[in-house]
């Protein structure tokens, strides 16, 4: 029941199962790490606690696809994420764990860092490959071909965000039952929220799909300082939307945040009280996708300049 944590929500296995069949012996595996969402930081935090569960995973996954590379694409901007990660790496090599002949499984497979420069495009898993693969302005890519059939240098590539990797070891571990027990009937397991704005208790939170947006603003956030009246949380990034008071019972799933209007995105989650003004709000996030706009298509490079 494992889904996507990036946003999308698309099936992991399925992915994985169509990278796997897709023709060629060479394939890719990748790590984004490339979160750009304003407030978003769980990435960061796992990177920098605990790194071994995403090489974990990302091993897993390789076995699985029949992968013998993975990158880790992650933001300059996160040093002590890179540099508990180069150890978390290193740990692994020496401990045979990542390499040649992986604990005398005959299996193969290594990994390595590669620092994006910050751009919020690529994020966005097309521009994500051509910039590791060295284009100075790199940009989406017509889709198809999808990266799982002609990704990385034009294999079979796939890409799962750092929550998602995360989350494949502990799987394995407890077995799908106790996983697919977490969560609602299509949205299984736990999601991480960055919770930040007008809210008592910032922070990052991990809590089962499903849990209403109430439960996690006021009985793990705290409620909204100085008692005021929440107004809004917005949810999946810049472009994203806005949930009003009046939805305040919604269950956090896939499937319901976009009914609502917005989506899961990678999990920031910003709180708005009675005195935030949602022009200005709407102003800042525009403005803020207007200036990370590769360019390329028609509908945002001029439409945010006009909006």
């Amino acid at each position: 029941g494992l889904r996507g944590r990036g946003g999308a929500g698309f099936p992991t296995g399925l992915k994985w199962e169509i990278c796997r069949k897709a023709p060629g012996s060479t394939k890719y595996v990748i790590c984004n790490a490339d979160e750009g969402d304003p407030g978003a930081y769980m990435d960061r935090s796992v990177l920098e606690g605990n790194p071994h569960s995403v090489l974990e995973g990302m091993v897993i996954g390789a076995y699985a696809i029949g992968a013998h590379e993975g990158i880790i694409y992650v933001r300059t901007e996160y040093p002590l994420a890179i540099k508990n990660l180069s150890i978390a790496i290193e740990q692994a090599e020496q401990h045979n764990l990542l390499g040649k002949d992986i604990i005398d499984s005959g299996f193969d497979f290594s990994v390595r860092i590669c620092q994006g420069a910050g751009a919020f495009v690529c994020g966005e898993e097309t521009a994500l490959i051509a910039s590791i693969e060295g284009e100075r302005s790199p940009e989406p890519r017509v889709r198809p071909p999808f990266p799982v059939e002609s990704g990385f240098w034009d294999k079979p590539t796939n890409i799962n965000n750092v929550e998602t990797w995360a989350n494949v070891f502990l799987i394995i571990n407890r077995g799908a039952e106790w996983y697919a027990n977490i969560g609602t009937k299509k949205s299984k397991g736990t999601k991480i929220f960055s919770l930040v704005g007008k809210v008592n208790n910032t922070g990052l939170v991990e809590v089962p799909m499903g849990i209403t947006l109430r439960e996690i603003i006021y009985e793990i956030g705290g409620g909204i300082p100085h008692n005021k009246k929440f107004k809004a949380v917005q949810t999946g990034g810049p472009s994203g939307g806005c949930i009003p008071a009046r939805l305040l019972e919604l269950p956090v799933d896939y499937e319901r945040l976009t009914e609502a209007g917005s989506m899961m995105g990678s999990g920031g989650m910003v709180v708005m009280d009675e005195d935030t003004c949602m022009v200005d709000i709407t102003k800042y996030f525009l403005a803020f996708l207007k200036d990370e706009s590769c360019g390329k298509c028609t509908s945002c490079r001029e439409g945010t300049q006009q909006m």
